[in-house]
């Protein structure tokens, strides 16, 4: 069976692991990102992964899953955020193949989400997903034919800064600002609340929290229809941490959507949850890599 390193790069933690080659996960491991200490760092973890994995496996190739925006024929990361600083410009294509001698592919996280959900998850069969991950910010990809659109400069769907009521749609739609809202509320320590504690108290009863979670769901609901009239997708594919509150925040969610979203449309757009939830990254980052391959090896 032929192996492959693959590594998913967040803001807070790397996960990474060995591949087979039908997709199966052998291996999974977990590492601090320590994103504060730079994109230098971060290149330098990814290497000793790699390293580490070759002295105990023959391996085929390394698939990376990172956050930032990613230049995939070059394997770089062309624009990162302040809370990954000197990130920006890291060449992991080239700097792993040539200190490792395998082959390398890199690809944006929420794409290899949306990619994982498309080949074997939640969005297969389907011709056109929108796929969402609903953190700290929103990310967003679109799949067409189980192939990621990366638009003209490879910034496609980045739909978490979409103009919306005065501010960015993940200005109004992120976890980060669910929990921001009730302690404000409240007026408590917004470390006092995460997603848990807001839906467990939402589902006692708790006004606040009850408020707070609607209005979420409805800002949702406004952004996915937004972006449906752009992109007239069969499936909208939900992802995130928050989304293991499927049984609550669904309903509530699609809800918004019908309210926003012409009926015509509304009834051929299917809305779904993630099925690979933390292994999304890994599997994606696999399934470009090999897509890359063959498009390569057909030429």
């Amino acid at each position: 069976m032929k192996k492959y390193v693959s590594i998913d790069i967040g803001g807070t933690a790397i996960k990474y692991g060995i591949i087979g080659e039908s997709g199966e996960i052998l291996v999974k491991q977990e590492m601090a990102t320590e994103a504060q200490k730079g994109g230098p760092s971060i290149l330098q973890k990814a290497l000793d992964i790699v390293e580490g994995f070759q002295r105990e496996y023959e391996l085929e190739g390394v698939c990376i899953s990172t956050a930032g925006m990613v230049d995939v024929e070059e394997g770089m990361i062309f624009y990162a955020g302040p809370l990954m600083p000197d990130y920006t410009g890291t060449k992991f294509k080239k700097t792993i193949e040539e200190k490792t001698g395998l082959p390398c592919e890199v690809e944006n996280d929420v794409n290899c989400a949306g990619l994982a959900e498309s080949v074997s998850g939640a969005a297969k069969g389907s011709r056109v997903t929108l796929c969402l991950t609903i953190g700290t910010g929103i990310g967003g990809c679109i799949l067409i034919d189980g192939e990621v659109f990366h638009g003209y400069s490879g910034s496609a769907c980045e739909v978490g800064h979409m103009l919306m009521d005065g501010d960015e749609f993940q200005a109004f739609g992120a976890t980060s600002v669910l929990c921001t809202k009730v302690a404000e509320m409240k007026r408590q320590p917004v470390q006092d609340w995460d997603g848990r504690r807001i839906f467990a108290e939402a589902q006692n009863g708790d006004a606040a929290c009850i408020q707070a979670i609607d209005e979420m769901a409805d800002t949702l609901g406004k952004g996915i229809a937004n972006t449906c009239y752009v992109v007239n997708p069969q499936t909208v594919v939900l992802g995130g941490g928050i989304m293991a509150q499927e049984a609550y925040l669904k309903p509530r969610i699609q809800s918004a959507i019908e309210k926003y979203l012409m009926t015509d449309v509304a009834k051929h757009t299917e809305l779904k949850m993630a099925e690979h939830k933390n292994d999304a990254g890994m599997l994606g980052a696999f399934y470009h890599f090999r897509g890359r391959r063959q498009i390569q090896n057909a030429r």
